[in-house]
């Protein structure tokens, strides 16, 4: 009994997390130019469902609607920066691929720096340390 109830739940939680949306009026676009404006821009945009997919890519349902948002916005004759705005103010910097360089993001950005400045003092003091060590001298060892 426990273990029927605990597969049911199982099972619906997974009916609940998984919504593949599907398009059913796939975009139309203007002319080329606007197609590559717009395939340029979601691609630089993060899905805000899924785990590091661009919305270009994702198949959520939130991402047909954001990608029906970006174009609506695009017609509406926004530049690029005003659609990121407009995606940062409601869902957050985690809908940009490429975080702005902020004090907020100063870390993101220089962290991977500092760290591989840190680890390579730590490595040139390890070997600076034991080449001035002295070698003991065995004669016991016969190479």
């Amino acid at each position: 009994m426990t273990a029927a109830l605990l597969l049911a739940l199982a099972l619906g939680s997974g009916e609940a997390k998984a919504q593949v949306g599907t398009d059913v009026a796939p975009l139309e676009f203007r002319d080329a130019r606007e197609e590559a404006r717009f395939h340029a821009l979601v691609s630089e945009l993060r899905c805000v469902m899924c785990q590091n997919q661009s919305l270009a890519d994702s198949n959520a349902q939130i991402a047909f609607d954001l990608r029906h948002e970006v174009l609506d916005l695009m017609r509406e004759g926004r530049t690029d920066a005003q659609i990121k705005d407009f995606l940062v103010a409601r869902y957050g910097e985690f809908v940009l691929y490429r975080p702005r360089v902020e004090t907020r993001t100063w870390l993101l950005w220089l962290g991977p720096g500092l760290l591989l400045l840190g680890g390579g003092f730590v490595v040139a003091r390890i070997v600076r340390r034991r080449s001035s060590s002295p070698v003991a001298d065995d004669a016991s060892q016969e190479w």
